[in-house]
């Protein structure tokens, strides 16, 4: 390679990691009706208009109510419609809306959902700015702008044609009594968006962009400047100190070595107990030396989706101020077929001592998070402990991508977060752990082995997992294989990939059952 050559690579190189994400959209709440590109306006179910529609049809002479009435739009939740904008109105086109009954009575993730679609249909339909006129108030409202904000993200970093690009930098909410779901918005809401807006972003991001140390990079940025944060971050020469030979393991084989960030969030009373929440930091995953199918192999840049919305939860918890204390570990790696990878029949110590022996180098993320709950159970002594990990391809065949898998010793806990996925988007069921999960981890040649014939799939992943989590800490597994990622359009992701899971779910968790307490 000649040296001018070398040269011009490495400039395209830093080129392509240079590029900057899109910014956050901002949302922003007012009673001010201003000119603009269109309206999108909220109609009750029946095609009743509120307050400010009713303002505006007064400034057409009543054709924005014909209109609405020749179009049959009935208004109902989910519903959009674009009209042409009647003479009188200053917009070209006017997106309908629909916002249900007018007393209201829609749970949180209905307005979320609700304005989320809006969002996506009125990017689509204005492709410049635009602004809701919306006569609902309160947390309905409140609810409605942050749905909009999740539904607005679109990963267009690298699209190179203007034309290609789908993120708008701010979204007007027009209301009549907006300043209560303002307060909070910014309060309660918008600090959780923003989370999952930087957990969508690193998910999204290629392998030659996110590894195991510009994670920390990226997130140690994200998080400078918050109050009551302090970050850790283990390399591999103290991994082999604290004896993390399964973490540093799966990692051995890459030229990127593995990390191990620790956050802590100490917002609550000095001394007590945190919530901690680890993730798989799988960077990107080739299988090592049980390489996996090459035609799918791209998408593995998503396998680092647990360790991304463990450190995003906290991440909201610090933004919105939660009274709690909370820890979030990433397990960081790059799972690479290099000279010194791992090899299937390897025998590793892991931090607790147990000894692994490695069956499929395949099974990596369990090995990353064996020392990563380690750690955090016994560092911390947790009031819980949860952790979210792309785990394995037969929670995704089980659940689809409907649910993301929920395992745990704890009846009252999963209960508990299972109520919660169904209130909060980030749906879970529960499958099975029992003894025999736990026995066919077991192996004659080490304590327990990390794959192997006859073992049950996710609930083996999940005994894995168990195995280094002392059976008294109140403790979860995620296994969101099916979930964490998605080609598909949903109300609250319109962009193909990352959908942030678990963020929503484990910040209400946090509100309902730890904070304050």
């Amino acid at each position: 390679m000649t040296a001018l050559f070398k040269i011009i690579l490495v400039a395209f190189f830093v080129g392509i990691t240079s590029l900057s994400a899109a910014a956050q959209t901002t949302v922003t709440f007012t009673d001010d009706m201003r000119d603009t590109n269109g309206f999108a306006l909220g109609v009750f179910e029946g095609g009743k208009l509120g307050s400010l529609g009713t303002r505006l049809d007064r400034d057409a002479d009543g054709a924005l109510a014909h209109a609405i009435a020749a179009t049959g739009f009935d208004g109902k939740s989910m519903k959009t419609l674009l009209i042409p904008a009647p003479e009188g109105i200053d917009a070209k086109q006017i997106l309908l809306v629909g916002l249900g009954v007018v007393t209201g009575g829609l749970d949180d993730l209905t307005y979320q959902n609700m304005g989320g679609d809006a969002a996506q249909a009125a990017i689509a339909a204005f492709k410049e700015d635009f602004t809701f006129v919306m006569d609902i108030e309160g947390a309905a409202l409140a609810q409605f702008g942050f749905g909009a904000k999740l539904g607005s993200y679109y990963f267009d970093k690298y699209y190179t044609a203007e034309d290609r690009q789908k993120s708008i930098e701010a979204l007007t909410i027009v209301a009549a009594n907006y300043r209560g779901a303002q307060s909070m918005f910014r309060g309660e809401l918008d600090p959780v968006a923003n989370a999952i807006w930087y957990t969508r972003d690193a998910s999204n991001e290629p392998a030659n962009v996110i590894y195991p140390q510009s994670f920390v990079d990226r997130w140690t940025a994200h998080f400078e400047g918050m109050e009551n944060i302090s970050i850790k971050v283990i390399d591999e020469e103290e991994m082999l100190e604290l004896g993390m030979g399964a973490i540093y393991g799966v990692g051995r084989g890459s030229k990127r070595p593995p990390r191990m960030m620790i956050i802590e969030y100490m917002g609550g009373t000095d001394g007590d107990a945190p919530v901690v929440i680890a993730g798989k930091g799988i960077t990107f995953d080739t299988g090592g030396i049980s390489l996996k199918n090459p035609p799918n192999m791209w998408n593995m840049k998503f396998d680092m989706s647990g360790a991304a919305s463990a450190v995003g939860t906290i991440h909201a918890l610090a933004g919105r101020g939660a009274k709690v204390n909370a820890v979030a570990i990433a397990a960081l790696a790059e799972n690479m077929p290099g000279g010194n990878a791992q090899r299937p029949g390897d025998v590793v110590t892991s931090m607790s001592g147990k000894t692994i022996q490695i069956r499929s180098t395949d099974a990596e993320g369990r090995l990353v998070l064996a020392d990563g709950l380690y750690y955090g159970d016994t560092t911390y002594n947790p009031v819980a402990l949860i952790n979210l990990a792309t785990l394995t391809g037969s929670a995704r065949a089980a659940l689809g991508a409907d649910y993301g898998a929920l395992f745990s010793r704890h009846d009252d806990l999963a209960n508990t977060l299972l109520a919660l996925g169904e209130k909060t988007g980030d749906t879970l069921w529960r499958l099975p752990l029992n003894a025999n999960h736990f026995k066919a981890i077991k192996n004659n040649v080490a304590d327990v082995m990390n794959s192997g014939p006859g073992a049950p799939g996710a609930s083996a992943g999940a005994a894995f997992l168990g195995t280094f989590v002392r059976e008294t800490t109140p403790w979860a597994h995620f296994d969101i294989a099916g979930i964490a990622y998605s080609d598909t359009a949903s109300p609250t992701k319109a962009s193909p990939g990352s959908r942030g899971f678990g963020i929503r779910l484990l910040n209400a968790y946090v509100k309902a059952h730890h904070e304050g307490k």
